[in-house]
């Protein structure tokens, strides 16, 4: 088969990107090759799951801009596709005296990152909110959620595929050449294709 572009990897970062990029060119053919059985077989299915705020990144970088915004595209995709999803927030929590700076300093960088609703909360507060934690102070960071990311990825899949893409499973590449010349009966006007092998 002959393709305009190929993904390798049918795991959550190549259906989004394959999903992204048919979205973008639709007057392109796609395909995404996947090694095994099932899509999202590997790391995306057996990661923890959590939706981060971005509260830990360098104010003004590139990765915090990306987590806050990919945590409300994330939310707002779930709805959309019923995927079920739990915004149970997250306690980070200061236990000794010396921690509580660093707390503070956390506190402030969520801030200029623009993470929704952050608190610092008291000791009462923390127990009202998760009964089997103690601490002196701790930061509330409600925006924090969890998901099945396998989910996720099999919706991107959907996705991708009812705008025309196709998925070839049971396909592990084992290697990609530069072709010499076009392809016999190829009409894509491509002089040096790329030739994608898998192990058959």
């Amino acid at each position: 088969s002959t393709f305009d572009v190929v993904v390798v990897g049918a795991g959550i970062v190549g259906l989004a990107a394959a999903r992204e990029l048919i979205q973008r060119h639709p007057s392109l053919s796609f395909a995404v090759l996947e090694k095994e059985q099932e899509l999202a077989h590997h790391q995306s299915s057996h990661n923890s799951g959590v939706i981060h705020s971005g509260i830990y990144y360098t104010p003004g970088s590139l990765k915090a801009k990306l987590c806050v915004q990919g945590a409300a595209l994330c939310y707002q995709y779930c709805d959309q596709k019923g995927i079920p999803y739990k915004r149970c927030g997250k306690l980070i929590v200061a236990v000794e005296r010396d921690e509580i700076p660093r707390l503070r300093a956390l506190y402030e960088r969520g801030l200029q990152n623009n993470v929704p609703g952050l608190k610092l909360v008291g000791a009462k507060e923390i127990q009202a909110k998760e009964p089997f934690c103690r601490g002196l102070m701790a930061l509330d960071s409600p925006y924090t959620g969890i998901v099945n990311y396998k989910q996720v990825a099999q919706s991107y899949a959907e996705d991708f595929q009812e705008a025309g893409g196709t998925i070839l499973m049971d396909f592990e590449v084992t290697n990609m050449d530069v072709a010499k010349e076009s392809s016999p009966g190829s009409e894509d006007g491509l002089k040096y294709p790329v030739i994608v092998r898998n192990k058959k």
